[in-house]
C-alpha cells in the first residue's frame, strides 16, 4: 500500500460573530465543517467546489497558516495542531503553499533572488550565500526561469512568469507536501496549461504530494489522481477523478459537472442549474446544508445530517439517497 503523507479527521474551522457595546459571541461562521480526508504519497488530491466553499480555509487550517478550531491533522505520523513554535518552522520545511494571486504574493521590493532565498534563510539552509545563489539559480532553472531573471524584480515579470517564481520559492527547501491554492485562477488559459504541466512533472521528479485547490473541474481532470467536492465547508463527495467525472455519486457534483464545457456534442452533459445562492455560513440550512438547492431533497434531508458513505471502489458521497444522479 501507499504511505500516507496527510490525514485529516474531523477538521473544523470556526469564526466567532461578536455583537454589541460589549462585544459579545452571538453565533459562528462555520468556513469549514467536521472534514476529513487523507493524502498518500505522490498523490493528488484536488478540492473543487464553488467560490466560498472553504476550500482555501481548508488548506491554510492544514498548514496552520490559520488555527483550526478543532480536529486533527497528521502529517507523516505527526500531530500538526499540538505543535509548538520551533516544530512548526520543521514542519513548513516539508510542507509549503502556492499562493493563488501571483502579483500579490511577491514582494514588490525585492528582487527575484531575494524572493526565493528567503525560505532558505528563514529554515537556516544554505547559509553560504555563494551556496545559497546556486540554489536558486536550479530552483529557477527547475521551472524554466533563466537566471538573467536574478535581479529583476516582479513587476518587470509576467503573470506566468510570477507563478513560476512563486513555485520555486515554495520548492526551496525541498518540501513533501504543497497547498496549491488556485494556482493558475489568476492566468490566461494558454499559461494555465504551462503551469499545470509544470506541476505534473515536478511532482513525478520529486515525488511530492499536492493538496490542489481549484473551482475548475477541467483542471481538476489533468492533475488530480482524486478529487473531493466541497459545498459550504463540507465534502460531499471524493474519489478518483476519472470515475467521479464519468459517473458524479452525489447532485452538487453532477450539477459542476454539467457545466463543463465540453467540444464533443455526442458527450455533453444536460445543464444543471442550480436555484438560488450558496447559502451564508453563518446560517447553514439544518440537516445537509445542500438540501435548500438539491433537485433531490427529501424531507428527511432537512433533519439528518449525510455522513461520507462508500459509493463504490474507492468512492464516497454525503447524500441520504442511493437512487441518484
Amino acid at each position: 500500500m501507499t504511505p500516507t503523507v496527510l490525514q485529516v479527521k474531523n477538521l473544523r474551522k470556526w469564526y466567532d460573530v461578536r455583537r454589541g457595546v460589549i462585544p459579545r459571541i452571538v453565533g459562528h461562521v462555520k468556513a469549514v465543517d467536521d472534514v476529513s480526508f487523507d493524502i498518500n504519497t505522490n498523490e493528488v488530491l484536488g478540492l473543487a467546489g464553488e467560490s466560498g466553499s472553504g476550500k482555501t480555509t481548508i488548506g491554510r487550517s492544514v498548514l496552520r497558516l490559520i488555527e483550526p478550531s478543532s480536529g486533527s491533522v497528521v502529517f507523516n505520523g505527526t500531530e500538526v495542531t499540538s505543535l509548538d513554535a520551533g516544530d512548526l518552522r520543521r514542519f513548513r520545511r516539508k510542507a509549503q503553499i502556492i499562493f493563488q494571486d501571483p502579483y500579490s504574493s511577491l514582494d514588490p521590493r525585492m528582487t527575484i533572488e531575494d524572493i526565493v532565498a528567503e525560505p532558505l534563510r528563514v529554515q537556516g539552509t544554505f547559509p553560504d550565500r555563494h551556496a545559497r545563489r546556486q540554489r536558486v539559480e536550479s530552483l529557477l532553472e527547475s521551472v524554466s526561469i533563466s537566471k538573467h531573471f536574478l535581479a529583476r524584480r516582479p513587476g518587470e515579470l509576467s503573470g506566468g512568469q510570477r507563478q513560476r517564481i512563486g513555485i520555486a520559492r515554495a520548492l526551496a527547501v525541498e518540501p513533501e507536501f504543497i497547498v496549491a491554492d488556485e494556482p493558475v485562477a489568476s492566468l490566461d488559459v494558454s499559461i494555465q496549461a504551462q503551469v499545470i504541466n509544470l506541476l505534473q512533472d515536478l511532482k513525478d521528479k520529486l515525488h511530492l504530494s499536492l493538496l490542489f485547490i481549484s473551482h475548475d473541474i477541467a483542471v481538476m481532470r489533468h492533475i488530480a489522481d482524486r478529487v473531493a467536492i466541497v459545498y459550504l465547508g463540507k465534502i460531499m463527495e471524493i474519489g478518483p477523478t476519472r470515475e467521479l467525472c464519468e459517473a458524479p455519486r452525489h447532485p452538487y457534483t453532477e450539477a459542476l459537472l454539467s457545466a463543463v464545457p465540453n467540444p464533443d456534442p455526442r458527450q455533453r452533459r444536460q445543464r444543471i442549474v442550480l436555484q438560488g445562492d450558496i447559502p451564508s455560513p453563518a446560517n447553514p440550512p439544518t440537516g445537509c446544508v445542500f438540501r435548500t438547492r438539491c433537485r433531490y431533497a427529501l424531507d428527511a434531508c432537512a433533519q439528518t445530517v449525510p455522513q461520507l458513505e462508500p459509493a463504490g471502489p474507492g468512492r464516497f458521497k454525503a447524500c441520504l439517497r442511493n437512487d441518484v444522479p
